[in-house]
């Protein structure tokens, strides 16, 4: 079966009988309009102990709360004041029911309930509708959370608009379980994110918390916990505690804050909880603790008379902006008509305010004899403290709502029309869409949420000399500027725990500088971890990286890896001593190569010289200066036309060479066997002959060289893979194919007179021609096939030193084998250098 809705009639018959007690409100006027007002006179009760044989006795309220007299004298002045006015709701008298609650839920319900149903004691039968409408048509208050909570939900069935000047739960903005709800003070929503905001504007990324047991201090401090996670602040715990707890358990909570290590305590609680920490804090003199505070106690001038020893000196937080209500002042120390027409609450009041009794004391009694007509103005305490007045401008802006609603209903102009049936609703509909400013310019409106305006004061608690605290504002918050510009700090000093002049440092671990990242230790809070140096390569260059980047190729990280520098470039260049050295030899080699031809040139009609062929000698020697020199194209930095020029240029200077070699290994050869009889062979090895062969070998070489040019040439390029910190400029080969076909081609030519050479090796020895030319063919073979493998092995600049040092060992050693034995004879001994002796026949 689907599940009935009620009827109001049904609703009202239930909750007449569930009300048991009648409440009787505290003050109270009759007027054309009531509003209701809920406030805790007094802030606890008498503990009873229930036996259930009989019905439980009333509450017996107890502890005198000034500051819900000065939030109800709020309230009955701005009624005044409507009541006194021509241009609101004039002919329109407003009346009042204000109750006390005692700080008690139940006792707020049932408050409710009074304010809903009147006190009549009535019973309804199932026939017939309710004989009268509901008695008041809005309700002042509650200024707690909790309490606003319950009674929310009790109006919200009837839709009586109910406008809280202190409740900042944020769950009192869900629409749908309180949908009359209202408030003139911005919801904890805001307050708790620019509360994490203002944590994380200082740099306390590790904090502890303290928040009341309600709805009030679990919802604010849960969406500071949110916000707080997502801005990188960790809490080292998170307590809260009601002060009716014992205090075993306040103790315990103070031991908490006195073990931990941060040292930023963001107390969300209410003034009357806050009262009960500050006082074990001082029996602890728990001190040297930076609090940041909610607006419910920051700007409490009774919490800091009460902070005797100065724990909270140095507290920072957010109010609700300064405010001021011309005339309100006055008219709270102005109670004497309340205290002389006999209202019980007020002559209370009185006798706690100035210690005294209306009825005769006793004699032997110390108290005196109240008259009514004490001077209130010479008394200081927290009611005569105005310092609460933006919350007593919330009370009256709530109040003034209501009647512009009203206003706009009656369509009041000079006269109002008072037939129109009100209804709750109506009202409720209305006072969502006031906007209007108050006599001081304050505007007043409701969001879709039924809050005001998100604006905050940061507060700063500045001790000054006689011990007294000043509340000085050193910046703003505005929820409707933009992300970036909400949190404003002003520049004025800011004076800290202990107070000093220099920010407060609550962190778990210190802040990773540039070159390192953060590491989380295990089992910790994210805001806890160890600093480890970037790996080589990599670089952070902000502090408390989370992880760093790894560098470019062509940079590498510095020493103190909190940057990328240009990797050092490497190349086998002039200065360095290897580049010294072999390039040393080169010109040795050149200059060896010289003096040989030189000396070759000056005996050049010797029969030494012109038995070894003369112009191959010469030509020898030109391309062996050609080898020397080629191989200092090797040293410098690669550019394109060195790279090109390096590789051919050697390659057409050793087969011009090897094919000189070649020329003469035959010619040796073929002279040898020209003189045998019969034999006409040297005809094919004449001088054009052995030009052509020269040509042609070299030739062959020219044109391998052409393709590898045109088709894929060498190039300059750079490694990054064979050093991690250098770059390495090198010379590409461009086309492998290009270039071992080469370096082939010469080995062919080399083999090819080592062979021809090896055949010739049993000449006679005067005629050693031969065996020079072998062994230098010996040399060239074992050095480029040692090579190979070095040049493949050698990282960088080395395989290019290895391929130098291939030229250099190569030339050298044909320049040796074939032509320092000849020198010798033409130096050293001359008489050898005949022609009998060249033909092996020796002296006469």
């Amino acid at each position: 079966m689907a599940p009935r809705d009620f009827t109001y009639r049904e609703i009202m018959i239930s909750t007449q009988r569930w009300q048991l007690d009648t409440e009787i409100p505290q003050l109270s006027k009759d007027g054309d309009i009531l509003l209701g007002g809920s406030f805790y006179f007094h802030s606890s009760w008498k503990s009873r102990e229930n036996n259930f044989t009989q019905k439980p006795l009333s509450l017996e309220c107890i502890s005198l709360n000034f500051r819900e007299f000065q939030f109800a004298q709020a309230m009955l002045f701005a009624i005044e004041e409507i009541n006194n006015s021509t241009d609101l709701l004039p002919g329109i008298s407003l009346g009042y029911k204000i109750y006390d609650t005692c700080g008690s839920v139940s006792r707020s319900i049932k408050v409710a309930l009074a304010l809903n149903n009147g006190n009549e004691n009535m019973s309804f039968t199932s026939e017939g509708e309710c004989p009268r409408p509901v008695q008041v048509q809005a309700i002042m208050g509650e200024t707690s959370s909790s309490p606003s909570t319950a009674v929310a939900t009790v109006f919200g069935a009837f839709h009586i608009p109910m406008i809280s000047h202190f409740a900042t739960c944020a769950c009192l903005s869900d629409k749908t379980k309180y949908p009359s709800f209202l408030r003139t003070v911005p919801s904890d929503y805001y307050q708790s994110r620019a509360l994490a905001h203002l944590v994380k504007h200082f740099g306390w990324t590790w904090v502890g918390a303290v928040r009341t047991n309600d709805d009030y201090g679990n919802n604010g401090m849960a969406t500071f916990t949110e916000i707080a996670e997502q801005l990188g602040i960790c809490l080292e715990y998170s307590i809260s505690f009601f002060r009716t707890d014992p205090t075993e358990k306040i103790k315990k909570i103070t031991k908490t804050i006195k073990d931990s290590t941060a040292k930023v305590v963001v107390a969300f609680l209410s003034h009357r909880d806050m009262e009960v920490l500050i006082h074990e804090l001082s029996n602890q003199n728990l001190t040297g603790y930076q609090w940041v505070g909610s607006e419910s106690w920051i700007f409490d001038s009774q919490i800091a008379a009460m902070d005797k020893t100065h724990i909270l000196d140095g507290a920072i937080g957010l109010s609700i902006p300064k405010a001021h209500v011309s005339g309100l002042r006055e008219f709270m120390l102005d109670v004497k008509p309340l205290i002389l027409s006999n209202n019980k609450l007020f002559r209370e009041f009185w006798e706690t305010l100035f210690r005294c009794k209306f009825k005769q004391a006793k004699a032997s009694e110390t108290l005196k004899k109240c008259t009514g007509y004490e001077d209130l103005r010479g008394v200081e305490n927290s009611f005569t403290d105005m310092s609460l007045m933006p919350i007593f401008n919330n009370v009256y802006k709530g109040v003034y709502a209501v009647a512009h609603a009203l206003h706009n209903i009656f369509g009041c102009s000079k006269t109002c029309n008072n037939s129109a049936q009100l209804d709750p609703y109506m009202i409720l509909k209305h006072i969502q869409k006031i906007n209007f400013k108050t006599k001081e310019g304050d505007e007043v409106y409701f969001n879709e949420d039924g809050d005001p305006p998100a604006k905050y004061e940061i507060i700063n608690w500045q001790p000054k000399e006689n011990g007294m605290v000043d509340f000085v504002t050193v910046g703003l918050y505005d929820a409707s500027f933009p992300a970036a510009k909400q949190l404003n700090l002003q520049n004025k000093s800011i004076i800290w725990t202990h107070r000093s002049t220099e920010v407060p440092v609550s962190v778990c671990s210190v802040k990773c500088p540039p070159g390192t990242r953060k590491v989380l230790q295990k089992g910790k809070p994210v805001c806890c971890y160890d600093c480890i140096r970037c790996a080589k390569g990599e670089m952070s260059n902000i502090t408390d990286a989370v992880s760093c980047v790894k560098c470019p190729p062509e940079t590498w990280s510095n020493a103190r890896g909190d940057a990328c520098v240009q990797k050092e470039a490497e190349f086998l260049s002039f200065e360095e001593i290897m580049g010294i050295l072999l390039t040393s030899a080169a010109l040795l080699g050149t200059c060896l190569t010289a003096a040989v031809a030189l000396i070759f040139f000056r005996h050049r009609k010797t029969p030494l010289v012109r038995a070894n062929n003369s112009e191959l000698s010469f030509l020898l020697l030109f391309s062996l200066t050609l080898c020397f020199l080629c191989s200092l194209t090797f040293i410098g930095q690669p550019s394109e036309w060195s790279c090109m020029l390096r590789h051919t240029a050697f390659g057409i200077t050793f087969v011009l060479c090897i094919s000189c070699v070649l020329g003469k290994t035959m010619v040796v050869l073929m002279a040898f066997k020209a003189t045998l009889p019969g034999k006409n062979i040297m005809k094919w090895f004449g001088p054009t002959q052995q030009r052509l062969s020269v040509l042609g070998f070299t030739l062959v070489q020219v044109i391998i060289c052409i393709l590898w040019l045109t088709i894929s040439p060498p190039f300059p390029t750079k490694n990054f893979k064979e050093f991690k910190d250098k770059i390495i400029l090198e010379c590409s080969l461009g086309s492998a194919v290009g270039f071992w076909s080469v370096l082939g081609y010469i080995g062919l030519l080399a083999l090819l007179c080592f062979m021809l050479a090896f055949l010739a090796r049993k000449l006679p020895d005067n005629f050693n021609e031969a065996k020079f030319i072998t062994f230098s063919m010996l040399i060239f073979c074992a050095v480029w096939i040692a090579f190979i493998p070095a040049y493949v092995s050698s990282p960088g600049k080395f395989s290019v030193a290895v391929e130098i040092f291939a030229i250099l060992a190569s030339s050298f050693g044909m320049l040796f084998c074939i032509f320092i034995p000849k020198c010798y004879i033409m130096l050293i001994k001359p008489e050898k250098n005949t022609k009998r002796n060249m033909m092996g026949k020796g002296a006469p």
